[in-house]
């Protein structure tokens, strides 16, 4: 029997994120409270809040990413992603993305983002 076999199937994990504290993120003048992160996969799911004005620098998704828009808007050059509404980009897609008043935002990720600049 290999090792894959005699791991226990774990129990689901319930996250208080009203409690969890806002940490800093990879971009600046954002912050972020990550609810999922898996180091082998490079997975995670993350609470994402993005100050008025701010910018994520061009970065490449090297897989899947998935990102649905609870307040604000989160902006490329494709268009503009509003409260209540979901993007999700292929892998390789590439772009700067931005936030003229200030986003809070669900992101799903396969793998980490790629800041190319």
């Amino acid at each position: 029997m290999d090792d894959a076999a005699k791991k226990p199937i774990p129990m689901g994990v319930y996250v208080d994120v009203q409690n969890m504290e806002w940490t800093p993120s990879r971009v600046p003048g954002s912050v972020q409270k990550t609810l999922y992160s898996d180091p082998e996969t490079g997975r995670s799911t993350v609470l994402f809040k993005m100050a008025p004005g701010g910018v994520i620098p061009f970065h490449e998704h090297p897989e899947l990413e998935q990102t649905y828009v609870i307040e604000g808007s989160l902006e490329d050059d494709q268009g503009k992603c509003t409260a209540g509404n979901f993007v999700w980009r292929p892998a390789g897609h590439r772009h700067v993305a931005w936030s003229p008043r200030g986003c809070l935002c669900l992101g799903i990720f396969l793998k980490p983002n790629v800041f190319l600049g």
